[in-house]
Parts: C-alpha cells; sequence; structure tokens
C-alpha cells in the first residue's frame, strides 16, 4: 500500500483530540484546509511540511527518528520496531524508545506497519515506517552517518574504478579481507572487513599516531575537506612516515568524492561509534554550570541599558535629521558614513552600525528612494510617547524584524558550509543597512533563545535576591538540544541576539531581568508596568560650569538634549553626558534661527546653576559679531521698478507656493526654476519676461515626502491555529470520511494535492527500484496519452524519463502528468 494512503487511514482512525494536538503542533497542515484524510496525509508527507515538522523536534527525538529511517526501507515496507532500535541506541531503553516512536506518530511523522517478513509478531510489538518524504529532507548523511560501500561505489564512478585494486593491494598486504574481482564485490568486502567494533579496531591498531584524532574530527557528520583528496594512495608502497589521511585513503577508511572532500563510510562511522548508530542518548537535556549575580545588579544593569539604548536613538535621530545617512551603490551604509555617525554618537562603528538597524527596522528612519539617504520620517510618533512606550516600540519591533542587527561588520557568507578538515579565505564583510543583514529565520531564533533563557533561569532556581548567568554556550547547548535542526542558525545568531537583548534592557549583567522574562512569557502589558514602575524620569535640567560646559545629572529628556546638542558638542559616554559650548557650536545655533537672548533664556530655565559669566560672554560675543554677511539660495529672481506690484505679489495667495522672499524694495527671490515662476505670475495675471542667463541652471533638489511612522505590533510566530479553524477544519474531515465498515479504498482526483503527491512517491520509488512506471500524459496538443517508461530522476518540477520502446531519453514537464503508476502494480 502506498505510505500516503496508509498514513491516512491511521488519521482518519485518529480521535478529535488526537488531531487537535497535530493541528497545534503543525498548524501548516490546515492552512489552507484540506478536503479531506487523503489530502491531509498528503500534506503531512510533503517534503516542505516534514521539513518544518524536523524543525521543532529535540534532539531524542532526531535520533530514534533517524534510527528508524536507517533501520527501514520506504520502498519495500521493510519496518522496524522499538527492540530493533534500541540495539543500536546505546544507552536507551524500550520505554523510552517507545516514547520517542510514539511521539513521533502522534506528529503524523512515522506509522503503524506490517512486521517484515519472517519477524516476530505480537499484540505488544509494534512496527513503524517514517514519511516517504524523510530520506529526502534528512539529506545524505542521517545521524552523522556516511553511505555504506555499496552506494559509494555506485555513485562516486572515481571509487569504483579503483576500489578493485585497493582491495586486491589490501589482500596482498596481508589484511583479513576477502579478494574481488568486481567493485560491488570490492565494496561488500571492505563493509565487511570494517563491520564491528573490533575489527576497525585491529585494523587502525597500525595506524600512524594521529589517526585516531583525525577519525575523531568526523564523529558528527561523515564528510570533511581534505586537500588533493584524490590523490593515489597505496598500502603496498608506503613510506614509513606516511601521514593519517594517505594511511587512510589506502586502505579505503576515507573515500575521496572529489578533489577536495572525503567520506567516512557507514561501517567506519558505525565501528567507530562501538557499533551504535546513536552513541550518546538522554531523555532530558544537559544541565549548564551557571553563575549568579545579585537581583538588583540585574535590575540596576537593565535600566541603565534601557535609558541609555533609549538616548542613543534620540542623539541617532537628532544627527539623521541634520544629515541623512547616504547609501553606497551596492547597498548600504559606507564605512565614511558610519564613521561620521558613530564619531556623533560616541560609539565604536560597529555598535553605531547596530543602533542605526535598529532604528530602521523600527521605522524611526527610512530609506528616501529619490536621494538614496536615510532619513527621518515627517511627524515621527516615536518622538512623543512616553519612554516606557519607546522602549516598547523598539521590542517589538525587534522581534518581529526578520533582520539580524549584528551581523554588520562580519564576513558575508562567512560561515563554514561543513566540519571542514581546511579553512578558505574569508569574504568582505556585512555593510549596515544592506541586503545582507537580512535573516527569514530572525524572529523565530528571537523568540526561541528568549524561551530557552526563560527555560533556563526557571531551571536553575536561583536563592533570593539572586539570578543565574546566562551566556551564550549555556544557551546555544540547550537550543543544540531542544532543536538540533536548527542549530547552525543559532550558532550564527545567538552571540549577536543576546547583545541585542542586553541593549534594550532584556538581559541585565548577564541573567534575564524581569521585563525579559515578561516579554518571553509574551505579556507586554506586565513588562510595560514594571518598567513604568522603576525606569527613573528623564531629567529637564543641567548643571552650568564656569568651563563653559554643562553636565547632565542623570538621562535628559530627548527635547533638552536635541536642544542642547543644537549649541554644544556632546562629550563622554551615559548619562552623566558633557555638553562643551564654543564658537563654532554657538554659531550652529545662530545659523538654526536662534539669537543670543533666546539661547540665554533657555539655559536660565534649564539650568540648576546660574549662568555662568564667561558662557554668557561667549553666547553674547559670538552672537554680535554673527550674520553680519548672510548667504542664502534661490533658484530665481524676480525684478520690478513698481515697488507697489512686488508688495502685492508678495501678500497673494496665489503666489505662496513660490516661497517668495523680499532682499529688497524691487527685488523678490523664488525656490521655483525661472519657468515655473513665470508660469505661476502669467496665471496671476501678470507678464513676466524670462531672462535665460540668470540661475536657469540652479534647481533645488527636493526629498519625497515618506509616508508617516507606523507602529510596530509584535505578533509571535503562529505555533497553533485558532479553535474557530481547527472545529471547522475537524467538521469538514469528519463529513468526508467513510461510515464504519465501509471500503476505504479512494481514488484520488487528478490535479488534487493529494493526486501530486502520490505521483511524486511513485516516481521517486520507482528511481531507487529502477521501475517501469504507466504515464497519463497530455501532449502539446491538449490529447492524454498512456507511456510506458522508466523515471530516471525528479528535479525542478521536470522528470527525465526513459523511453524503452524507442531507446532514448526526454524530459517531461510534471504539471503535463495526469497520474502515473507502477507498471508491476497494474499487471498484478
Amino acid at each position: 500500500m502506498s505510505l500516503i494512503r496508509a498514513l491516512s487511514k491511521e488519521l482518519q482512525a485518529r480521535s478529535d483530540d488526537s488531531l487537535r494536538a497535530l493541528f497545534a503542533a503543525r498548524p501548516d497542515l490546515i492552512s489552507p484546509g484540506v478536503p479531506d484524510f487523503a489530502a491531509l496525509a498528503a500534506r503531512a508527507s510533503g517534503r516542505v511540511s516534514v521539513q518544518r515538522a524536523l524543525e521543532r523536534l529535540n534532539r531524542p527525538q532526531m535520533q530514534v527518528l533517524e534510527t528508524l529511517h536507517l533501520c527501514t526501507n520506504t520502498d519495500t515496507g521493510h519496518s522496524a520496531s522499538a527492540p530493533m532500535l534500541k540495539k543500536l541506541i546505546n544507552g536507551s531503553t524500550l520505554a523510552s524508545i517507545e516514547k520517542m516512536l510514539h511521539s513521533l506518530q502522534e506528529l503524523a511523522l512515522v506509522h503503524r506497519a506490517e512486521p517484515p517478513h519472517g519477524a516476530p509478531a505480537g499484540p505488544k510489538l509494534r512496527y513503524y515506517l517514517p514519511v516517504g518524504s524523510l530520506k529526502d529532507v534528512i539529506g545524505i548523511y542521517p545521524a552523522g552517518l556516511g553511505r555504506s560501500y555499496t552506494e559509494l561505489v555506485r555513485l562516486q564512478p572515481p571509487f569504483a574504478q579503483r576500489v578493485v585494486q585497493l582491495v586486491t593491494e589490501l589482500h596482498q598486504s596481508g589484511a583479513a579481507i576477502s579478494p574481488a574481482t568486481t567493485p560491488m564485490e570490492a565494496a561488500l568486502s571492505l563493509q565487511h572487513w570494517t563491520a564491528t567494533p573490533e575489527s576497525l579496531r585491529r585494523i587502525l591498531d597500525s595506524a600512524p599516531e594521529r589517526t585516531t584524532a583525525l577519525l575523531a574530527r568526523f564523529g558528527n557528520w561523515a564528510m570533511g575537506a581534505v586537500p588533493q583528496a584524490q590523490r593515489r594512495a597505496s598500502v603496498l608502497h608506503e613510506a614509513a612516515d606516511v601521514g593519517p589521511v594517505d594511511w587512510l585513503l589506502a586502505r579505503g577508511l576515507l573515500v575521496p568524492l572529489d578533489a577536495a572532500h572525503v567520506e567516512l563510510p557507514h561501517s567506519v562511522g558505525v565501528s567507530l561509534r562501538g557499533g551504535f548508530v546513536i552513541e550518546k542518548f538522554a531523555l532530558t537535556p544537559p544541565v549548564p554550570r551557571l553563575g549568579s549575580t545579585s537581583a538588583a545588579l540585574r535590575r540596576n544593569a537593565a535600566l541603565g541599558a534601557i535609558a541609555e539604548t533609549l538616548r542613543l536613538v534620540g542623539e541617532l535621530l537628532y544627527i539623521v535629521r541634520e544629515q541623512p545617512l547616504v547609501t553606497l551603490r551596492s547597498g548600504g551604509v559606507g564605512v565614511r558614513e558610519l564613521k561620521r555617525l558613530a564619531d556623533g554618537l560616541r560609539l565604536e562603528m560597529h555598535d553605531a552600525g547596530v543602533l542605526a538597524e535598529l532604528c530602521a527596522l523600527a521605522g524611526l528612519i527610512r530609506l528616501d528612494v529619490d536621494s538614496s539617504a536615510w532619513v527621518q520620517p515627517p511627524q515621527l510618533e516615536w518622538l512623543t510617547l512616553p519612554r516606557q512606550e519607546q522602549w516598547l516600540w523598539l521590542v517589538n519591533a525587534w522581534l518581529a524584524s526578520e533582520r539580524a542587527p549584528s551581523l554588520v561588520g562580519q564576513p558575508v557568507n562567512g560561515q563554514a558550509a561543513t566540519p571542514a578538515l581546511h579553512r578558505g579565505a574569508a569574504g568582505s564583510t556585512i555593510n549596515a543597512l544592506s541586503a545582507e543583514a537580512q535573516r527569514p529565520d530572525a524572529p523565530v531564533v528571537r523568540k526561541r533563545i528568549l524561551e530557552i533563557l526563560a527555560e533556563l533561569t526557571l531551571e536553575a532556581g536561583a536563592a533570593d535576591g539572586q539570578a543565574p548567568v546566562l551566556d551564550a554556550a549555556a544557551v546555544l547547548e540547550r537550543a543544540e538540544w531542544s532543536q538540533p535542526r536548527m542549530a547552525r542558525r543559532f550558532s550564527s545568531l545567538i552571540s549577536g541576539v543576546l547583545a541585542e537583548a542586553e541593549m534594550l534592557g532584556l538581559i541585565g549583567s548577564g541573567a534575564l531581568s524581569q521585563i525579559g522574562a515578561a516579554i518571553a512569557a509574551e505579556q507586554p502589558d506586565e513588562a510595560l508596568g514594571i518598567l513604568g514602575e522603576h525606569l527613573p524620569a528623564a531629567l529637564n535640567h543641567v548643571l552650568l560650569q564656569a568651563d563653559l560646559t554643562a553636565v547632565a545629572p542623570g538621562y535628559l529628556a530627548p527635547d533638552l538634549t536635541e536642544k542642547l546638542l543644537t549649541m554644544a558638542d556632546a562629550e563622554g559616554q551615559g548619562p552623566a553626558t558633557i555638553y562643551r559650548f564654543s564658537v563654532p557650536s554657538v554659531r550652529r545655533a545662530l545659523d538654526a534661527g536662534q539669537d543670543a537672548q533666546s539661547m540665554l533664556d533657555f539655559l536660565g530655565e534649564h539650568s540648576a546653576t546660574a549662568i555662568p559669566q564667561p558662557l554668557a560672554y561667549l553666547i553674547q560675543d559670538t552672537a554680535a559679531r554673527h550674520a553680519r554677511l548672510r548667504v542664502g539660495s534661490a533658484v530665481s529672481f524676480i525684478q520690478s521698478d513698481d515697488e507697489t506690484a512686488l508688495l502685492e505679489l508678495i501678500n497673494n495667495p496665489g503666489a505662496a507656493a513660490l516661497g517668495l522672499v523680499r532682499l529688497a524694495p524691487t527685488v523678490l527671490v523664488s525656490h521655483s526654476a525661472p519657468r515655473d515662476t513665470a508660469q505661476v505670475l502669467r496665471g496671476l495675471g501678470l507678464s513676466p519676461a524670462v531672462d535665460e542667463t540668470d540661475a536657469a541652471g540652479i534647481r533645488l533638489r527636493r526629498t519625497t515626502a515618506l509616508p508617516g511612522s507606523v507602529r510596530p505590533v509584535y505578533s509571535a510566530p503562529r505555533t497553533a491555529p485558532p479553535d474557530a479553524d481547527v472545529d471547522a477544519q475537524l467538521a469538514v474531515l469528519r463529513s468526508q470520511a467513510p461510515p464504519a465498515g465501509a471500503a476505504g479504498h479512494h481514488s484520488s482526483a487528478p490535479g488534487s494535492e493529494e493526486a501530486t503527491q502520490l505521483g511524486l512517491e511513485t516516481l521517486q520509488k520507482a528511481i531507487r527500484l529502477k521501475q517501469r512506471v504507466v504515464m497519463n500524459v497530455v501532449d502539446s496538443l491538449g490529447n492524454s496519452v498512456r507511456e510506458t517508461v522508466v523515471p530516471v530522476a525528479v528535479s525542478g518540477g521536470r522528470v527525465r524519463v526513459f523511453d524503452p520502446e524507442k531507446e532514448t531519453e526526454r524530459v517531461l514537464s510534471i504539471h503535463r502528468i495526469i497520474d502515473v503508476e507502477a507498471a508491476e502494480e497494474l499487471l498484478q
């Protein structure tokens, strides 16, 4: 019976509660809804859905599933039972294996099957088969073990050409291996020669000194990288100082795949593990050794980080508002612009890049497509919010964003694809606000890391007044146990996520803060309440000193900080920031439209001390010398001897769009180009003459108005469909199910999801078994034609087939295939 149909029958026999649990664990199965159990089984067997399900399995579940995969054959229906798996999983018990198999069955990743021919049977002895697509999802190295010698001979032609000579040389050298005349016989001889831990131990007794250490590097993965992997090595011509790689290649214990990679065959890998597929098995996760810190220190560190981040975000917005961040042609912000930002914020360039990323993902700065620069949107709501709500805005945006800010400055594609024995050169680095920092899995990884932090904190059970310190190693260890299929994603992001969480106050002094625990539990209102109670209020005063400085005795209100930055230069970092007044800084305020009296009034209002005389003299003296010469911009001018006509024009509402400014009784300047200005004047009934020799080529560059900022709201990754959707789906499934005792045969509608999956299952099985199939194919004229062919490969929506009658190969589009059946089944 087809695996999909067998799974369909099992799903149909389940209770509603069991199906509810399945839909909660695998919500994609009913999104969108399915019409019947056959379609549900087809979707549950689909490659993408199985891949998603495997990403949620913990290590013992994954170990049992991979072992089941190695012990079974979905093509022949050869199943396996818990006692069979127990022999291959070191440290397991029958009860633990049965528990894991039951959980996998509940997830529709395995289903019950008939026992193999000659195997013991009984009411309590249950046999299982995995879903058919598991082989494609797990890959060619299940449990980190390589392929068998026979499979390597079949798939690696260079090894097949060499293997007979290799076995002959081993036999001539006195090794206890049977001679062979064909590649397949040689593969079986090597398999038998390395079949047990004892035989492999005897082989390795004469190995060079570093051989054992090199083989240990293949403990978790069967493939490794070595230079010149296809070099010839022979046991008959070995030097006394032969290296471990040459020694292993000469004996077939490593098989070259290409010029730079080798593979450890399956039997060698199992023997190195003591005859087990799984060497270490445990139902409980490892318990890390954690340090501790005081709860008060944790709280103060978290609150300090939040206040500092809010201050820095405010300063960054001021810097961007004054001068937008220009992007490179290749995308992202270049080193020069990032250094300007870092200098303005008094941060390291990496920290400035992370802060810019945080502001961008929160919508506080946006890319203007016309100027190719990052600007602040007009009427930004964030600036008007209370401090705790500003913080929640940033946290919500961070949790939901598909960008990884901490990747800024890291090498592009710097992560190694395999546990290589030889490293390559690093590439270029990731620019801030560039496409390379995009990570679609970032929200899932962040959510899971926060959950793990909460789990470890709860398990540690620190004494009163203490909190456990959680480092990246402890979190990664738990992540690799709870979701081993996502281990590489966690390892590449975990350090950055923890650093970003500390910057946002979710972690304080290395421990999960109270507000971090509330966010991890998806209780933002509780986090807001805690923050509102403990976050110090922003100060509205500074201390002016005689050395021309203003000292902030704490975190200042954003509007006070922004006003101070217009007339003084910030120095230092942290809450006690120093603002230094100088001639250039005061002149900057005067250029912005302030005057000496308004500045002195502002400082007098916000200073806890009297204005020092040196500072008052500096402001007044600089203002007295300011604006003796004025420089401005104008695109066009309007000149007329009729002063009255010009006065009427400047007050005419129809000319407001020109931005007219009166420079002299007979001269006005406009912000619009000469031709545009003339056109507006003609519309007002005037008859101007355009002088093309003056300012005709000058144009004012405009910045396109950006849409108003949208407040980000975090929505956790959907883990379960709503109850109403589940109830509706169950009703549809039960209405389509045949009554008890009715025939279970189901005919798939052509083009349905079930028919597609059944067809692919049949094709892939025929490819592995080299069987003929009968296809119903639509030709170019729309006619249906039945053909008997041998499928060779399926890839990219096409199937390559061999036609035995015409002795030719051709490629067919899968969407033209109406149905497909195995020819052997039709004959029966």
